[in-house]
């Protein structure tokens, strides 16, 4: 298959995935077009991307679901830092992220990304990872069983290797604890483009019904301003993570992403001490 039309078709499932997941969303607010959408321009045929942002529903305090497909050259500083740069800096990316931050304290927040990536060589990345505020056993239990059917349906090593991957990735250092109660963590995938891309898919799938299952489970508990303290805390573990850690974020401000679009992952409110 030639690579024109692997990205046509890599772009297009993101494409579809952004609407699923923006529907399921609409039916848990139980509400059309709550959506704010900007269309945004990285520059003359550079590429750009649409992002989908609402703010204080009924269960989403805030949400993003991102899509976007960017190409150019990467900045000088990039040069062999990502595969196949060495001496080619020609790049073409395009990816969905969503990032879910919760009024309830008992549903947690959760993140997903996937992404296809060509330069002189291309390949598959993303996961997904949830981050309670209040201390879930049962959650952390059914959410990695989860993954783990997922994961098996396509090589039963991969779940050890990307929840390992995930628990490293998503670690604050400076903190010395990990974001959350894990997930699943991929980068530099390829090797069988058909097989990659099927699994790319049903990981997109698995978190769509992990996010509808979860809320279903927790949408009615109620809470207390004690629990929303202390959400407001775990939420500021989440900002250090994503402005000083994640690559994504990096990626896109570095590259000329869009700054809205990219800083959506950010909670509405967040506290420390």
């Amino acid at each position: 298959m030639e690579l024109i039309i692997k990205k046509k078709i890599v772009k297009n499932w993101f494409m579809i995935l952004q609407d699923i997941i923006t529907n399921d969303i609409e039916k848990i607010e139980k509400k059309k077009n709550i959506f704010k959408s900007k269309n945004w321009s990285r520059g003359l045929n550079q590429g750009g991307g649409e992002f989908r942002i609402f703010e204080n529903g009924k269960i989403f305090e805030k949400v993003g679901v991102n899509f976007s497909e960017v190409y150019g050259k990467f900045p000088q500083k990039f040069k062999g830092q990502i595969p196949g740069t060495d001496k080619n800096s020609n790049f073409w990316a395009s990816g969905i992220s969503v990032v879910m931050h919760m009024k309830n304290p008992h549903i947690p927040a959760m993140h997903f990304n996937t992404r296809y990536i060509v330069t002189s060589h291309s390949w598959f990345g993303g996961g997904m990872d949830v981050t309670p505020c209040l201390k879930d056993v049962n959650l952390k239990n059914w959410l990695h069983n989860e993954l783990k059917s997922t994961c098996d349906k396509h090589n039963k090593n991969y779940y050890k290797k990307y929840k390992k991957w995930c628990e490293r990735y998503f670690y604050l250092p400076h903190r010395n604890e990990e974001r959350g109660i894990g997930g699943i963590f991929f980068d530099y995938k390829k090797g069988n483009w058909e097989k990659d891309f099927a699994f790319v898919r049903d990981v997109g799938l698995s978190f769509n019904k992990i996010f509808n299952e979860t809320i279903k489970k927790k949408r009615k508990k109620k809470w207390t301003r004690k629990q929303k303290e202390i959400q407001y805390l775990k939420r500021g573990r989440y900002v250090e993570f994503n402005l000083l850690y994640d690559r994504g974020t990096k990626f896109g401000l570095e590259t000329g992403g869009n700054v809205e679009g990219i800083l959506m992952s950010l909670p509405p409110i967040a506290k420390w001490k």
